[in-house]
């Protein structure tokens, strides 16, 4: 959860430097960090549980679309939908 650390979770920290260490192959100081030391591990989860369960209007209207024979058909109008609506926004 990259937003983790900017949003300010130790935990959000730790694992950005845990990958940027992995994959660059040296090791990303973390001690001099805002967060080094403090235990934010509950609003992480809670963020992070947030984030999971979030719901994307569009989603719901392209799963229905898959479900039917017509599928592409049903995915072309969801897409001219947005359109329409982008349009008689500006």
């Amino acid at each position: 959860m990259v937003t983790a650390c900017h949003d300010g979770y130790a935990e959000g920290y730790t694992g950005c430097s845990q990958h940027v260490t992995s994959s660059m192959k040296f090791n990303w100081e973390t001690s001099r960090s805002a967060t080094d030391g403090v235990d934010t591990s509950a609003a992480h989860a809670a963020a992070k549980d947030e984030y999971n369960n979030l719901r994307l209007p569009v989603i719901d209207l392209v799963t229905s679309a898959l479900q039917h024979e017509n599928y592409v058909d049903q995915l072309k109008e969801v897409f001219r939908m947005k359109r329409r609506l982008q349009i008689m926004k500006t």
